[in-house]
Parts: structure tokens; C-alpha cells; sequence
């Protein structure tokens, strides 16, 4: 299974889903209240969207999958190992963030987000919106205001995780960082010279890393091992 990140949809994967495909059999769902998936609540949050993804599963019979998240989809990732720990496999996410604020953003870009929302609420407030732009609004919400994911949630994580970041990532190096030393079974990749879009500019490594992953069994790396 593969997720994408906010406002995006399963276009975004157009490196991955043939590379992938010919080894897997590959799931994409635009998630909710994004692409072509309508939702016509008033609230949105990564629960309700990881919930999902396990119901298309279930939905799907599938017991068990690898997973691959991107920036939100990541973020769903987590939360789909943390709360249906039997659906994920391994999994492999990019440019996720624990909690909203300036130690996991980087300040310039969560100062952006903060000013994109208050743009996007002064103008609910002029008239009657219309549907679009109430979407907009609910979608952009969780780029200021969401996720919150506890290092102690991470603690419960039970699958092999592989934790990716660009070196200029919007989400901070040290954060990235603090994700895979709460997982107990995880590996981490900081990408050098990249940003937050490694599917894409990174996608030839990126796709490489993560197959290898999926292929190879976890191995713990301590004590002498270290040395190799």
C-alpha cells in the first residue's frame, strides 16, 4: 500500500507504481476529502484517514501488506502500524512529523502553513463558502494543527520501519531522527541534497532503499556488529 501526502493524490506515485508493480501487487487510495475521494463531514484527522485504510483492507482481504507513506501519508502510516499493527508488515515513510510546531517544521515553512489557515478561515467567514474551498480549509487545518503521535505510541510499533528524510526536508533532520530511535525495530535514511519531495527528485535510490528493504530481512546492528 501506498500513501500519499496532504492535498495530494494517488498521481503523486507515478515513479513507484510501475517499479513496484512489477514485484507487488500495488494499493493506492486517494484518501479522504482528497483527489477523487469526497467527504462531506466538517472534520478531518489522520485517525480517521489510517481507519480507513485499514477498512479498504479489510474490505480488500487483506491480512498484511508493506507500506510506503509520503509527508502525510507517512504520518497515516505510523498510525495505521500503531493502531492495526496486524495490517503493516514493514514500513517505509518520508518526510512525517510527530506533532505540529516549529521543533519538527522547519520555522519558515510552519510560519507558511500558520498563514495559509488564517487566509483560509478569514475567508469562511466572508459569506456563505462554498463546498471547495470548506474542503480546502479542512484539509490545509492538519498541516498546522495536527498530527499528535507520542514517542510512547511509537514505542508499540511492531513491524521492521524504515524512517526518511531529506537533509532539507521541511520536516527538520532531528526530528526525522528522533521518529527512528523510538521505533524499536527501525532503520534511517537521511537523503542528501533533497528536500521534502524524495519520491520524486531522489525517486531512483528512493524506490532502490525501499525494495531492498521490503526484501531483506530486519536485522538488529549492535555491539561489534557495529563495526561492519
Amino acid at each position: 500500500m501506498i500513501i500519499h501526502g496532504n492535498g495530494g493524490s494517488i498521481s503523486n506515485f507515478k515513479y513507484q507504481i510501475p517499479y513496484f508493480a512489477k514485484n507487488y501487487r500495488v494499493i493506492l487510495a486517494d484518501s479522504r476529502a482528497q483527489g477523487k475521494s469526497v467527504d462531506p463531514t466538517d472534520s478531518l484527522s489522520y485517525e480517521m484517514m489510517a481507519d480507513d485504510l485499514n477498512g479498504l483492507l479489510e474490505h480488500l482481504q487483506v491480512k498484511s501488506c508493506y507500506v510506503i507513506g509520503w509527508s502525510d501519508g507517512g504520518i497515516n502510516g505510523l498510525l495505521l502500524a500503531i493502531r492495526h499493527p496486524d495490517k503493516v508488515k514493514k514500513l517505509a515513510i518520508t518526510g512525517a512529523n510527530l506533532w505540529p510546531d516549529a521543533t519538527a517544521v522547519d520555522p519558515f515553512i510552519y510560519d507558511w502553513a500558520m498563514g495559509m489557515n488564517k487566509t483560509l478561515q478569514d475567508s469562511l467567514k466572508k459569506g456563505s463558502p462554498l463546498p471547495e474551498l470548506k474542503n480546502e480549509a479542512k484539509v490545509v487545518h492538519l498541516l498546522s494543527y495536527e498530527p499528535h503521535i507520542t514517542l510512547a505510541q511509537l514505542h508499540t510499533i511492531q513491524c521492521p520501519t524504515l524512517v526518511i528524510g531529506g537533509d532539507h526536508d521541511v520536516i527538520r533532520p532531528e526530528h526525522t531522527m528522533l521518529i527512528a530511535q523510538n521505533i524499536p525495530k527501525s532503520y534511517l535514511w537521511i537523503v542528501p541534497n533533497s528536500g521534502h519531495s524524495t519520491p520524486v527528485f531522489k525517486r531512483d535510490q528512493f524506490n532502490k532503499l525501499v525494495s531492498d528493504f521490503f526484501k531483506e530481512p530486519y536485522r538488529k546492528i549492535d555491539k561489534l556488529g557495529r563495526l561492519n
